[in-house]
């Protein structure tokens, strides 16, 4: 099957940004969301601030979320590029967040299915040797305060998992193949942009151009995912299963560690660690997305 007729489906979410996909309107849309959710961050930053410092809360640096607190505020702050999305898709393209995410019965039927389907390649990767790769795990979180905490975490994330799958896989795809057909220009720029998104030398070092990397193919799997399913379920699912993982369960120890059930005893910026654990990371992020495309083969 070669991707035009496998990427039919694409349609449902294209079509409706066919009528006002001029460039200049992309452009000034990026511009809508990002200042969007740039001043509801802040405002929200200073209202947090405004309640909390006076009781003596401990907040936390939200931008490094490692204390329950800052990563519930900075996971759950991503609901604000949703609300940028949603604006600028409105007052430019006369656009519904609907029409971005796909037909709710299909985006939410692919989500579950998607999410069933990653839960049991967990399980099965799990059980499968080598037990132990020598990493050693920490424990962060107790566990009755996590699993109080759960319920919370679990709602972050979604909102941080969708919120960049309907920036980049849903508005900026769905306007740039409005415009253009070659999948090249509308799943690379996106992709392309995410990569960048990801990339932070402070933290990873030398390190940060292969975490970079890692985020780009991500970006190219996910919009993948989205074109054959026509509708932003299945993308989400893969995205919000990841981070439940890296997030979570299991984090790094010096930043978005802060909702973990366990850190890991590895630096992102140390290569030793890079060299065993990338490879690790891009063998499971390839079978989450044919397991992904295998639910969703039609």
């Amino acid at each position: 099957m070669n991707l035009r007729r496998a990427y039919i489906p694409h349609e449902i979410l294209v079509g409706p940004a066919r009528a006002r996909s001029e460039l200049w309107r992309v452009f000034a849309g990026c511009g809508v969301i990002f200042a969007t959710a740039m001043l509801l961050s802040a405002l929200a930053s200073f209202v947090m601030w405004f309640i909390l410092q006076p009781q003596g809360q401990e907040i936390g640096d939200p931008t490094m979320g490692q204390t329950p607190l800052s990563l519930l505020f900075l996971l759950g702050g991503f609901v604000f590029l949703t609300l940028g999305t949603a604006v600028a898709a409105r007052l430019l393209h006369d656009r519904s967040l609907f029409s971005i995410l796909g037909p709710p019965r299909a985006v939410m039927r692919d989500f579950l299915r998607v999410f069933r389907g990653l839960v049991v390649l967990g399980v099965v990767v799990f059980l499968l040797p080598p037990y132990d790769i020598g990493a050693q795990l920490t424990p962060n979180l107790p566990f009755f305060s996590w699993l109080l905490l759960l319920p919370f975490s679990l709602l972050v994330l979604l909102i941080q998992t969708s919120a960049e799958e309907i920036v980049f896989r849903g508005y900026l795809q769905q306007q740039l193949a409005a415009r253009f057909s070659s999948p090249l220009v509308w799943v690379a720029v996106p992709s392309a942009l995410f990569a960048f998104g990801h990339y932070l030398p402070a933290e990873a070092g030398n390190n940060a151009i292969f975490v970079a990397a890692w985020a780009g193919l991500f970006g190219v799997l996910m919009a993948d995912l989205t074109a054959r399913a026509g509708n932003l379920g299945p993308a989400i699912a893969v995205h919000f299963a990841n981070n439940l993982s890296a997030i979570i369960l299991v984090s790094l120890p010096d930043q978005l560690s802060g909702l973990s059930l366990y850190t890991i005893d590895i630096e992102l910026s140390d290569p030793g660690a890079l060299q065993t654990w990338l490879p690790i990371d891009f063998g499971m992020m390839i079978l989450m997305w044919l397991t992904a495309r295998l639910v969703i083969r039609r």
